[in-house]
């Protein structure tokens, strides 16, 4: 029985990211939801209360997808600026790809029409970046008197500023290449010398293709 409502709820929350996702908040309704997904609108409410408590059901979707990736990135054997830079070339990939972290992000933008508390983003990220920082800093990878905490304040304002521009101009089509341009102009200001931002693009590059196409650890 758990496991029957385990699939209900799971399915009835990808049918809820592709509508809020194309429509907004405003523009989906439990009904859209029950007649795109195939479930009565009785059991929507049952798994999910109201219209606020699926929008928060996909928003927590959203967030927890990260923690497997940063495992994943913070665990690999490369030197930690590499694995920084994959890290957020496959979060950027997902933003792209992933339509529960795409209706996340544009939920999470009409948050002030949605009436029910949501997770906070971007501090995780911030912690994430400081903590790979702190580890670069440690194997002699970082530049003189960066200082983690600020310096990861700017990159994940960089990151997702990268983000909604190329959202903009293109659905994200050019994620990839707007990340790695972003990289370019950064990464000479962190790394120690001799400074080489390409080589480290490229060892980026090695560990996606490496791990693309196997599903990061879980840690549930």
């Amino acid at each position: 029985m758990q496991e029957r409502a385990e699939v209900t709820r799971r399915a009835v929350l990808s049918t809820a990211a592709v509508l809020f996702e194309q429509h907004g908040y405003v523009g989906t309704s439990i009904s859209d939801v029950a007649r795109a997904s195939g479930y009565t609108s009785g059991a929507i409410y049952f798994h999910f209360g109201s219209k606020e408590g699926l929008a928060r059901g996909v928003l927590e979707a959203h967030f927890a997808e990260w923690p497997r990736y940063v495992e994943c990135w913070e665990s690999q054997d490369a030197p930690v600026l590499d694995r920084l830079v994959g890290l957020s070339v496959a979060v950027a990939r997902e933003f792209r790809d992933n339509v529960i972290v795409r209706a996340g992000n544009r939920l999470w933008s009409e948050r002030g029409i949605i009436p029910v508390s949501l997770p906070r983003p971007f501090v995780g990220w911030i912690e994430v970046t400081a903590r790979m920082l702190t580890a670069a800093e440690a194997a002699g990878e970082l530049a003189p008197g960066v200082d983690a905490e600020r310096t990861a304040r700017v990159l994940v304002s960089s990151f997702y500023g990268t983000h909604t521009v190329s959202d903009a101009l293109n659905d994200r089509r050019n994620i990839e290449d707007a990340v790695s341009d972003l990289w370019m102009m950064l990464l000479p200001g962190l790394q120690a010398a001799p400074v080489d931002a390409a080589k480290c693009l490229e060892g980026a590059r090695t560990l996606l293709a490496a791990t693309r196409g196997k599903p990061a650890p879980n840690m549930k």
